[in-house]
């Protein structure tokens, strides 16, 4: 796949305080880059932390961490109370060049937690035009619920936002 390495070993595990600083930089690296995530403004560590780590919305936010012990992605559930009850938002984000199969890690890990938390479904919604964020989620199995149209970034520019979900049950 363009703009991604070979697969690196690297290990899952519950993210923790420690590790926001570095998240964060990660975090700040892709909304620079643009193009893939809903956030266009860079996070304080204080931001992040709240958004992925403590806040009273947080169910878990895992790391991919390498032998060197450098992360290379997270993925985070979130209650959003737009959302029915049983069902928890999720956020991918990898960093670049894109090391293969992080997201493919993360999710089982996530997953299984959300399942243990009693949920029933996991919803993304991603941009319209990433596509592989879209393929990302398509290929662990979540489907189109719905989709919020020419919603407008920063700069006006108007970009579909796709709703998928992964049923728990």
């Amino acid at each position: 796949m363009p703009g991604s390495t070979q697969p690196a070993s690297f290990r899952i595990r519950t993210a923790r305080p420690v590790h926001v600083a570095e998240l964060a930089e990660l975090l700040n690296e892709i909304i620079a880059v643009g193009g893939t995530t809903a956030i266009e403004e860079p996070l304080t560590d204080a931001e992040f932390g709240r958004w992925f780590l403590s806040g009273p919305d947080c169910v878990a936010c895992h790391v991919a961490v390498t032998a060197d012990l450098q992360i290379v992605g997270f993925q985070a559930l979130e209650i959003n109370s737009r959302l029915p009850v049983g069902w928890v938002d999720i956020a991918t984000f990898t960093r670049r060049p894109r090391i293969a199969g992080v997201g493919s890690a993360l999710f089982p890990v996530t997953r299984d937690h959300a399942r243990e938390a009693g949920l029933t479904m996991i919803s993304a919604t991603i941009r319209a035009d990433n596509m592989g964020g879209l393929a990302y989620y398509a290929k662990l199995g979540f489907v189109d619920y719905s989709v919020a149209a020419g919603v407008a970034l920063r700069d006006g520019t108007p970009v579909d936002r796709v709703s998928m979900c992964y049923a728990l049950r």
